[in-house]
Parts: structure tokens; C-alpha cells; sequence
């Protein structure tokens, strides 16, 4: 694998699974650093068979002290709501929160307005709720939910939390905010489900040792399961292929799994997990 200073990824192929209308980030960065790049999307996003747990709850977000969203999908989802419930008119980028967009539409008293906190478990979360003028109280230290407990335990005893997530998700908020004392409300914004589309486009580009990537990405443990589900019962050679996760939660269900964990981000962030594939391939190219 030939490689320059600045393009250090020429001569690699990464295989990139996130969902198709999130893949852009990821694989154009890697294209900038002269990988090649395979979409082949593990995971589809879709609309909950029902939005009256979402709506009914976005109708009283006035009665929540917290609100807390998990990825950038649970932020459009929400979003798309708040406009379909016509609650979301004004998302103020004059610095007011969210509530009181809420609050005028619901012609609630302005005083109150002030006790929604927004909590995002990343910086790329964070920036889709800012984008839509809302205020962002808390980003944990590390992107996970064991961060977002630990950033929150000790404010939430007394208070009403709404979580906002996927329809399968980890149960480790919930959990532990209820067991600081906390009224949790989770609600369904969107489900993700395996692409079977996929599975022909993935199943060949792992036959052929010349054309197999040499890195696949994970940027969930979704994308985890969803790759497993997709191979089915076919066992193809994984030589010379590195497993690249984004963080431990997404490391640990690859392990879980029987898969390897071969770069690790140090950062559980896009922009993290891009640093750690081209560290990863330049240490070894020095080998």
C-alpha cells in the first residue's frame, strides 16, 4: 500500500456500514485521507409503527425538567414532530430553549420555561440540537450512557426525565437515573432494522480475497448485529481485515459476538474513530 504524508489511507478499501443517509461524513473524510470506501449501510432507520408515545410527550415537555436525546436520528425525529404538532414553529436562535417554543404554543407562563435542561450524549448530537436553536445543558466527558448517568445522577432526584431514543437501546439511563431518584419517560422517536438489500453487496465484497476492504467500520452496536444478521450463516475469511470500532460499547458487542477489536477510537466520535483507522494503518505500514 503505497501512501503520501497527506493522504496516508491510499491503497486502503474501508468498508463503511453506517445507515445510508449518515455514511457522507464518515466516508468523505476517509476519501480525503485516499482510502477507498464501500458503502454498504448494517443498519436502516425507520418511523415507529406508532408516534402517540412521542407526540403525547412532546405535548407535555412544559412537565419535564430533563429532556435527553442519544444520536443525531432522535434529534430529527423529535424535530420532525414538534413541526407536525406545530409546537416547534420557532426554534429560537436568539438563544431562548426549546420550551419556549413549547410554552407559547401551549400558552404556558414564560417563568416556567426555564426548567428544561437538554442533556446530549455526544458532540454530534449536541450540534444537530443547536442547529435547531435549542440550548444544550449537559455533553458527557465520554459518549456513552454510562457517562450521561454519571454527568446527571446527582441533579435528577425528584425530577422528571424524558429520554428520547431508538426502539432497542441500552436500558442503562432509565435505569440508573430511576434509581437516583428520578421520573424516567422513555419514548420511541424511531427503529433501526437490517437493510436486506445488503446482504448479496456484503456477502461479495467479502469473497474475494483482492477486493475484500481491508478495514470495516462500527459506529454502533446496531451496525454490530446488523452485520452479523446480514453474513447469516456464512463464515467468510476476515484475513487481513481490521474491525475499527467507535467505543466500547460498540467493542464489547463485537467480542460478545466472536469478532475482533482491532482499532478502538480513543475519541467515541466520527472524527475519533477516523484518527484511530489512520494511526492503525500507519503503524502498520511501518512494520
Amino acid at each position: 500500500m503505497s501512501k503520501t504524508k497527506h493522504r496516508p489511507l491510499i491503497g486502503v478499501r474501508v468498508l463503511v456500514g453506517r445507515a445510508r443517509h449518515q455514511a457522507g461524513a464518515l466516508s468523505t473524510e476517509l476519501s480525503k485521507l485516499g482510502a477507498t470506501v464501500l458503502e454498504i449501510p448494517f443498519i436502516e432507520i425507520r418511523k415507529p409503527r406508532s408516534f402517540k408515545p412521542l407526540d403525547e410527550a412532546l405535548s407535555n415537555l412544559p412537565g419535564y425538567d430533563w429532556l435527553i436525546l442519544t444520536s443525531v436520528n432522535g434529534v430529527d425525529a423529535m424535530w420532525e414532530r414538534l413541526e407536525k404538532l406545530k409546537l416547534g414553529g420557532v426554534l429560537h436562535r436568539e438563544g431562548r430553549d426549546l420550551t419556549h417554543a413549547v410554552k407559547a404554543a401551549k400558552k404556558k407562563s414564560r417563568s416556567a420555561a426555564a426548567t428544561l435542561h437538554i442533556a446530549a450524549i455526544g458532540p454530534a448530537t449536541q450540534k444537530a440540537i443547536e442547529g435547531r436553536g435549542a440550548k444544550v445543558a449537559v455533553v458527557p466527558k465520554e459518549y456513552v450512557a454510562e457517562s450521561v448517568v454519571r454527568s446527571l445522577r446527582d441533579r435528577v432526584k425528584g425530577k422528571r426525565v424524558l429520554l428520547v431514543r431508538a426502539k432497542i437501546a441500552r436500558d442503562v439511563i432509565p435505569r440508573e437515573l430511576r434509581q437516583a431518584g428520578a421520573l424516567v419517560d422513555v419514548v420511541e422517536a424511531y427503529e433501526t432494522v437490517v437493510p436486506r438489500s445488503s446482504r448479496l453487496r456484503l456477502r461479495k465484497a467479502l469473497a474475494h480475497p483482492r477486493r475484500r476492504p481491508h478495514v470495516i467500520t462500527f459506529t454502533s452496536s446496531s451496525t454490530v448485529k446488523n452485520f452479523v444478521a446480514l453474513l447469516g450463516k456464512q463464515k467468510p475469511s476476515f484475513a487481513g481485515t481490521l474491525f475499527a470500532s467507535i467505543g466500547p460499547v460498540t467493542s464489547a458487542t463485537l467480542r460478545e459476538l466472536g469478532l475482533p477489536v482491532d482499532i478502538a477510537a480513543k475519541e467515541f466520535t466520527i472524527p475519533g474513530l477516523i484518527e484511530a483507522i489512520r494511526k492503525s494503518v500507519s503503524s502498520q505500514s511501518r512494520r
